[in-house]
């Protein structure tokens, strides 16, 4: 495979000169091509401006060219303008053979991985869905930090999965720490690991999760519950980008990608004396945003037919679908713990399947209250899709169960934006 072919350039004639000679020594890029560059080095002696920016892109003819930032007097705040300017990395001179390869890495297409976007794990033809899946293919070439946001139960952790899977770190450790779980006695044994004889009972030394999750991607679960005292360690972890085992003095490095996740308004007014500004800011780096499975009811029959092979698979059974009844109890339904309950509510009704079922129902206790709901208080879109899934998508039986006539349910499907793909995902 050839060398990728790099550009350098600088307004500091000295400073060019360095960065020339720095990868030259490397041997690890190309930089006497004919031919248009891989990626493009900037180098800059400590401050960036928008201008520079241009006349890189003006150079790569337009075509979306990286960009990688040089520079001899790095800080967070150049490294914060240069990904708010686009820059694809950031290397800090004098630099090592490995961290030129890990960013020549990252430049790199990363490979597909069967069974994660492809594969349909994030199951879901919403144009929610649709745009957080993009929005994860373009998100997982990067090495920005990525917050997750999103109220219990609506898959934050299998998105922090999907950004490392489909990154140049899969083949790294993805580490996840509930941020919940870790009392502040125990946080730095917990993730800066210990010296031999730091406290009674530490025999041997032992290195923390950070170290563990270094070349790879470090999840945070729940950070919104993390104690002051653990925000502060960890900040000083992310703008150093090295730990201290308990009872040591030599810091060892880490380099890894952080993803974190919570259900809580971190950037709430209220949330102010509880989560520190500064770790807020360097965390919110990139957003996701998972909706509430309430306000994308067109992917619970996908999200729930998915469940149901699962549990075929887990049960040995070989049903076919669900019941009318069902599908329409499943849309009816607001879902308040999201797509977990909907999960545990399928698991259930295998428990109770008769032998002979070969279509699901669901279970009595959940269906019932729901079954008592007057319909006047049923949204219209619920309604919609239960008498589409009732009547099979027969959109002049479903008209006519809605008392509607057949171009008023038309008229109604283009505002819900409900089409062809809502129905093939929930067969």
């Amino acid at each position: 495979m050839p060398k990728p072919a790099a550009l350098v350039m600088a307004t500091d004639r000295g400073l060019r000169f360095r960065a020339v000679e720095a990868l030259r020594s490397s041997g690890l890029v190309d930089l006497d091509h004919d031919r248009p560059p891989d990626f493009i080095c900037l180098a800059c002696s400590g401050s960036l401006c928008a201008q520079d920016i241009d006349a890189a892109r003006k150079v790569s003819g337009g075509k979306p060219v990286p960009i990688v930032l040089m520079t001899s007097k790095g800080s967070e705040d150049l490294a914060v303008q240069a990904l708010r300017y686009g820059v694809r990395e950031y290397l800090r001179m004098p630099f090592s053979r490995h961290e030129l390869e890990a960013v020549i890495a990252f430049l790199q297409p990363p490979a597909r991985t069967q069974g994660l976007i492809e594969g349909e794990r994030m199951v879901g033809r919403s144009l929610a869905v649709q745009g957080i899946k993009a929005y994860i293919e373009r998100l997982a070439r990067t090495s920005s930090n990525v917050l997750i946001t999103g109220e219990t139960g609506t898959g934050k952790e299998l998105i922090a999965e999907l950004i490392h899977q489909n990154s140049p770190r899969a083949h790294r450790p993805l580490v996840c720490i509930n941020c919940a779980a870790i009392p502040d006695t125990l946080l730095e044994s917990e993730l800066f690991g210990y010296e031999r004889g730091a406290f009674t009972g530490a025999d041997v030394a032992r290195d923390g999760k950070l170290k563990f999750a270094d070349g790879g991607t470090l999840f945070l679960d729940e950070i919104g519950d993390m104690s002051p005292y653990a925000q502060a360690k960890l900040l000083r972890v992310i703008e150093g980008r090295e730990v201290y085992r308990l009872g040591g003095h030599k810091a060892q490095p880490v380099d890894f990608r952080l993803v974190a996740a919570t259900n809580r308004d971190l950037d709430s007014p209220g949330m102010e004396d509880k989560f520190r500004r500064d770790l807020f800011f360097r965390v919110n780096v990139a957003r996701i945003h998972l909706p509430p499975l309430r306000e994308r009811k067109e992917d619970i029959l996908a999200v729930a037919d998915c469940f149901r092979k699962e549990n075929n698979r887990k049960f040995g059974r070989e049903t076919s679908g669900f019941t009318a009844a069902a599908e329409q109890t499943l849309l009816a339904h607001d879902w308040p713990g999201n797509i977990r309950e909907l999960k545990n509510v399928i698991e259930a009704a295998f428990i109770n399947l008769s032998p002979e079922s070969t279509a699901v129902e669901l279970p009595a206790l959940f269906r019932e209250p729901i079954g008592r709901k007057n319909e006047i208080g049923v949204p219209e879109l619920d309604r919609i899709l239960g008498a589409l899934s009732e009547t099979h998508w027969n959109k002049s039986q479903a008209a006519e169960k809605l008392h509607w006539s057949r171009m008023t349910l038309y008229r109604k499907m283009l505002r819900y934006r409900i089409s062809d793909l809502t129905k093939k995902a929930a067969s």
